[in-house]
């Protein structure tokens, strides 16, 4: 059987850095540095469902906020 054609039973973990941009990883490994558990794991389908429900500006935390100073200021 051909890597292509097996399923892929593995279990993820949605991972969210300090910038608040999502991943997943498989669950059973350490996480990545800068890295922390969002609190999901499943198929690799449903953690990319979960991330596409919750991660709904793909802007970075930091441009957010200086965006959100800048209109502030005018």
């Amino acid at each position: 059987m051909s890597r292509e054609n097996r399923e892929d039973t593995t279990i993820y973990k949605v991972v969210v850095n300090h910038e608040e941009q999502y991943s997943i990883w498989p669950a059973d490994r350490e996480n990545a540095l800068g890295w922390k558990d969002a609190g999901k794991t499943g198929l690799k389908s449903e953690c990319l469902e979960y991330i596409k429900e919750v991660w709904t500006d793909m802007r970075p935390l930091s441009l957010r906020k200086q965006m959100e100073e800048a209109a502030s200021k005018n």
